[in-house]
């Protein structure tokens, strides 16, 4: 495993897998790779009943990693859409703690959690356009199903960023955090995996449609 990409620890049966690929967590080969291998221990180990998604350092994510913008994934690199649709697909309750942002690929990353808390003053955005370019990893299909499809068209269309306070409101964000947002993040995956009820999917959505 790329473990000095991405690294995992346990709290109270909860697998906490931060993302740690300076300065911003772009989500580069080696994250990605080493996201796919901690899903796929995680999946099958009875012990853990919920994961918290989490960024190292100032940040939850900003996205692609640009540094290898042209450059051919090494064999075996999951491609971002593919990791989003296995992280939403798990039956255990997955839990984003955002901090700091969540743009691009890693606001994409987030809507494939089944429950997004954030902490005060983090914002989240899909700033594509600005480098001409779309959402490629699912943004295009999730948002719309979470906020409707006019929120999400101004959100995609302009690339502006949200703080969390509006995010919440919009539905894109559960929940706004004082204090530890893996703390909080972790208490919800287990408030979730104890009372058992079905995982929400974004994908799954149509009540904004």
């Amino acid at each position: 495993m790329s473990e000095d990409a991405v690294s995992v620890s346990h709290q109270n049966g909860i697998a906490v897998i931060t993302l740690n690929n300076p300065p911003v967590n772009g989500l580069g080969f080696a994250v990605r790779t080493g996201l796919k291998q901690v899903l796929d221990t995680v999946a099958d180990d009875a012990d853990v009943l919920g994961i918290v998604l989490t960024g190292n350092g100032k940040m939850f994510s900003g996205g692609a990693d640009i540094r290898e913008f042209g450059k051919t994934p090494p064999k075996g690199t999951p491609p971002l859409p593919d990791l989003i649709d296995r992280l939403e697909a798990l039956d255990k309750p997955v839990v984003a703690a955002i901090h700091g942002v969540a743009l691009g690929g890693g606001c994409e990353l987030t809507l494939g959690c089944h429950v997004r808390l954030a902490a005060q003053g983090t914002r989240v955005g899909l700033p594509e356009v600005t480098l001409g370019i779309l959402p490629g990893a699912g943004g295009t299909q999730r948002m719309p199903r979470l906020i409707g499809v006019s929120a999400a068209l101004d959100m995609i269309v302009s690339g502006k960023m949200l703080p969390a306070a509006k995010a919440s409101a919009l539905g894109i964000l559960d929940r706004v955090v004082d204090g530890d947002v893996v703390a909080a993040a972790v208490a919800q995956a287990l408030e979730l995996a104890d009372g058992g009820a079905p995982v929400r999917r974004a994908s799954a959505l149509d009540e904004r449609l």
